[in-house]
């Protein structure tokens, strides 16, 4: 019975993935219901003490009024039951949820360790669905040894360039984010930003980074007031701003010479082995 519940999982992913256009931002959602991707909704009952419900966002809500939800996917990058980026990714979706978007948080728990034979993985074709159908995407890493910690890297490595002809990030914009247990640092943030770049996407000015995080947040897993939750605040904002701006002339952007000449001569986008394997036959 699990094996055909887990076959039916990865059908319905891999058809949403097929059904996918190539044009940027017409994606449509078929996630499988059983999973949860809002773990960060809060209980009625703490929904009165809630400091996000207080928030003063009434320049950027007006700036979204009359327009289709954003689409935001939230990746995080540790796995302990004790997570203080899990904690950060789940303010970040409480205030862009304020914000009118569409949120939706990726548990990295199950997702094997990227090789070449576990592509059509459940928890692979997740995420790579949930990429493909976001217009923006908020990056939240712990730093560890002054790096960027193998439970994030892991989940970008799944997500490849181009899918066929769906790019599962090209275009989007990004907001990155980091937390430390030690003195204030910036290296996860700009190796989030050197990755943002990789996957082809629009990384805003602003960042996040939290310093002695455990410091940062109760007991209950939510943010203490200071100026550091201000700029978490900033952040969200800006990203919800930047993707208005930017998601009505996304096809123009994400538009390469190179891409349509590709698609002229071929047909069709290439993947990098069949580039391989061209240059290989023309020797």
């Amino acid at each position: 019975m699990f094996l055909l519940i887990q076959h039916l999982t990865v059908h319905r992913l891999k058809t949403h993935l097929k059904s996918q256009s190539s044009t940027f931002y017409r994606f449509t959602s078929t996630m499988t219901p059983a999973i949860n991707f809002k773990p960060y909704l809060l209980p009625q009952e703490q929904q009165q003490t809630d400091w996000v419900a207080d928030l003063e966002l009434d320049s950027a809500l007006q700036s979204g009024m009359g327009q289709d939800p954003v689409k935001v996917l939230v990746l995080y990058g540790s796995l302990r039951k004790t997570s203080y980026s899990r904690f950060l990714a789940f303010e970040f979706a409480r205030i862009l949820d304020k914000l009118g978007a569409d949120v939706k948080v990726f548990d990295p728990t199950g997702l094997p360790v990227k090789d070449d034979v576990s592509q059509d993985h459940p928890k692979v074709q997740e995420l790579r669905a949930l990429s493909t159908w976001s217009q923006a995407q908020v990056w939240v890493c712990p730093e560890q040894h002054g790096a960027i910690t193998a439970v994030f890297k892991n989940q970008i490595d799944w997500i490849p360039l181009s899918i066929g002809s769906v790019r599962p990030t090209q275009g989007r914009t990004l907001a990155v984010a980091q937390v430390s247990g030690g003195s204030q640092s910036f290296n996860t943030v700009n190796t989030l930003r050197l990755l943002g770049r990789w996957m082809r996407m629009f990384t805003i000015p602003n960042q996040s980074s939290v310093p002695k995080a455990w410091t940062e947040f109760d007991t209950q897993g939510r943010m203490k007031e200071s100026d550091l939750r201000d700029r978490v605040v900033d952040v969200a904002e800006e990203l919800f701003r930047m993707t208005l701006v930017l998601r009505p002339h996304g096809e123009r952007l994400v538009d390469r010479y190179s891409e349509r000449k590709e698609k002229l001569e071929k047909g069709r986008l290439l993947t990098q082995q069949e580039k391989e394997e061209v240059k290989a036959m023309a020797k």
